[in-house]
């Protein structure tokens, strides 16, 4: 049984995993089943508490489906799938078993800022989090990862970060191609996917300060019914409607670690009213705040 979660279990998740940084400047770990498996008990049942990720982490599925979770929602992952968790989702590994086979990068957010290019689908711009391969850029995708934690292992290769990052930026090179694979993002009339791209960066940077439709059309020079209609056509809901579907899952992210009230919660995610702030949690949730409490401490239990 597992304890439920809290600020000071998710300080120690961070400190753990971080203590098992190959490289000596830069948090990246690679790993893949097998040495998980190695690990003391102790230290292998840490990697499958929920955990908010503090880093980036790519999961390649390389035998049997496996069950994940994000943000509280299920996420089956196929053979030959990969799975990428981005910062401060809370993310729950299955249990290691019999015919698992994956292998797994995972490095601070700071790495990204030392690569030669961005990379879009980090955004996921297309509303998904798991990535198919053909067999020859899987098969490429299955070399780098193991030539990667070859590199991160030998003493003369570990700290050398100009190598290290040549095979981090080949591996999320063949990511972001594979991603966007069945879309041209160049063919899209009026570049909306890059559109829709920078609404979800400001509203990531934002949505703390419930920032208005009109202020975040005019920052990406677009009118409020063309804003509308990009939106709306990549994730199926209004600018607005986005805005509080992405304060709703901070606020279920915030109450996986901590009690909150509904007024505390209301106020730290921009909202100057707490009653209209929890009927708007209930109707995104099916729960108020007191029972989806008791929902988090049941998930928790039960891991």
């Amino acid at each position: 049984m597992k304890k439920t979660l809290n600020k000071k279990n998710v300080s120690d998740l961070k400190k753990f995993i971080d203590g098992l940084s190959q490289h000596d400047e830069l948090i990246i770990l690679t790993g893949s089943s097998q040495q998980l498996a190695a690990l003391p008990k102790t230290f292998y049942k840490k990697f499958l508490m929920p955990h908010k990720s503090v880093h980036y982490f790519f999961l390649f599925n390389e035998q049997d489906p496996a069950k994940h979770q994000l943000d509280l929602q299920d996420i089956y992952l196929s053979t030959g799938e990969l799975l990428f968790v981005v910062p401060n989702q809370i993310h729950t590994s299955p249990p290691l078993r019999k015919g698992l086979k994956f292998s797994a990068l995972s490095f601070e957010p700071r790495c990204l800022a030392l690569l030669p290019r961005q990379f879009s689908f980090l955004i996921d711009p297309l509303n998904r989090q798991t990535i198919s391969f053909d067999n020859e850029s899987g098969q490429r995708v299955k070399i780098l990862f193991q030539t990667l934690g070859q590199l991160l292992q030998a003493d003369k290769t570990r700290n050398n970060i100009d190598i290290i990052l040549v095979y981090i930026n080949a591996l999320l090179t063949e990511f972001d191609n594979a991603y966007f694979k069945n879309i041209s993002v160049k063919n899209i009339t009026g570049n909306k996917l890059s559109k829709y791209t920078q609404f979800k960066v400001i509203i990531e940077a934002e949505f703390k300060k419930q920032p208005s439709v009109n202020s975040i059309a005019e920052k990406l020079l677009l009118s409020q019914n063309q804003l509308y209609a990009i939106v709306k056509e990549f994730s199926g809901l209004s600018p607005k409607e986005y805005l509080i579907q992405r304060s709703m899952l901070e606020a279920q992210r915030i109450l996986f670690y901590e009690k909150s009230t509904a007024k505390e919660l209301a106020y730290e995610l921009g909202f100057a009213d707490p009653d209209y702030f929890s009927r708007l949690f209930k109707k995104y949730t099916g729960k108020n705040i007191s029972k989806f409490q008791i929902h988090i401490q049941d998930l928790s239990r039960q891991k």
